[in-house]
This record gives C-alpha cells, sequence and structure tokens, in this order.
C-alpha cells in the first residue's frame, strides 16, 4: 500500500516511535565512522611525523579533539588501530587499481595499469608510505604489513597466471614476475618520495608502467 502524506501524519505511535529509532541509530552510526576516521586521520599524521613508537594515545585523541576514552570505543589498542590504517589504506589502493584496470584488455595490459595506478596512489600518499618505510621493521605491527604485501602479491600473482596462460608470459614460476613488478613500483616510489627522482607524477608512472611492460614482454622475445 502507497502511504500518502495525510496517512505519514497519522502514523501510529508505535511506528513512529520504530522510524525515529532507526533514525537516531543510522546517525549514530554515521558520527561514529566520522570518530572513527578522526581518529584514523590524526594516527597518520603522527605516526608520519613521529614514528609510531613515540606517538601515545593520548596524542591521537588530542589531535583527533576526543576524549580518550572515546579511543577504546573504537580500538583495542594502538596496535589495532595502525592495522585498521593498513587495511584502509590497502583497500583504497586495491579500488584504485581496479578501476584503472580495463576488464577487457590483456593481463599484461591490465598489469600495467595496475602499476600505474599504483604510483600514482603512492605519490598521493607519500606520507603514509614514508612511514612503512621506517617502521618496516617494528616487530609488533611487521605482521600486519606482511599481510598487506601478500595481498597485493596475490592479485599481481593472478594477473602473471592469466598471462602465461594467455601465452603473453613463459612459463615458469610466477613470483619472479610478481617480484619483478613489486620491486619496480617500490623503487621507483620510494625514488620519488626521498626525492632521488624529480618528476611529474603522471610522468613517472607511465614511465614505470612502460618500464614494466617492456620488461615482461622483454621476457618472451628472450625466450
Amino acid at each position: 500500500m502507497v502511504v500518502t502524506g495525510t496517512d505519514a501524519g497519522r502514523r501510529a505511535p508505535g511506528e513512529r516511535a520504530h522510524t525515529e529509532r532507526i533514525h537516531t541509530e543510522r546517525v549514530h552510526t554515521e558520527q561514529g565512522l566520522e570518530r572513527k576516521q578522526q581518529l584514523l586521520d590524526a594516527a597518520a599524521d603522527l605516526f608520519a611525523s613521529n614514528g609510531y613508537a613515540t606517538t601515545r594515545i593520548a596524542d591521537i585523541c588530542a589531535r583527533a579533539g576526543v576524549a580518550k576514552g572515546l579511543f577504546y570505543w573504537y580500538f583495542e589498542t594502538k596496535e589495532s588501530l595502525f592495522a585498521e590504517l593498513v587495511r584502509t589504506m590497502r583497500l583504497a589502493l586495491r579500488r584504485t587499481q581496479g578501476a584503472a584496470m580495463d576488464p577487457a584488455a590483456d593481463p599484461v595490459q591490465r598489469i600495467r595499469q595496475g602499476t600505474e595506478a599504483s604510483v600514482v596512489f603512492m605519490a598521493e600518499h607519500r606520507s603514509y608510505f614514508a612511514l612503512l618505510d621506517v617502521e618496516r621493521t617494528d616487530e609488533t605491527i611487521a605482521g600486519v604489513l606482511a599481510e598487506g604485501s601478500a595481498v597485493y602479491a596475490d592479485d599481481l600473482r593472478k594477473l602473471v597466471i592469466a598471462a602465461q596462460d594467455q601465452g603473453q608470459l613463459p612459463d615458469g614460476d610466477p613470483q619472479l614476475f610478481v617480484t619483478g613488478v613489486l620491486g619496480a613500483v617500490s623503487s621507483f616510489s620510494h625514488a620519488l618520495r626521498t626525492g632521488r627522482v624529480a618528476v611529474d607524477t603522471v610522468e613517472l608512472a607511465a614511465f614505470v608502467g612502460d618500464w614494466v611492460e617492456r620488461a615482461l614482454l622483454g621476457v618472451v622475445t628472450r625466450a
């Protein structure tokens, strides 16, 4: 039954209460997500500027402008916040890569498209990736970082195997190709972050994409 404006104004008390409760819960959820993101953003800034180990939960709350007790509503520990930050960035990067890849393109082209998107993404979030450069040896967060690296490698491995199945790449251990592609993206992005190369981000992304594609297809030429 379609509810007209007049009918809506005469809803039963129980129905109105139910509607108001749903609205209140939705608003609280939106506010909660906003607070959580404020904590993540504040932590990312402080980790990048001060380091992970020296940043306290109190510092994060002060930067985010929230009470310390609220921190524990969203995160059990500083380590769990860092893990959430890493997973959030990992998801954002994978979505960026996915959006850049043409489903109709061949696997090597998709690897190139994902490579270029990765370089741009890492440049746009250079403070976060600079943090990972420094904190990668911290044993308390090494597991989370290794988990992220494994996800990226698995995504790329699937494309490499598809390229091998289509005859674009020779048979062999896919990990060799995966290591080469990830190494190129990581090395060139690190060089950009540290100022060892001074070029436009889009220009660098195109260069790395071309580098990776030529390297992969060159293997076929030599095979």
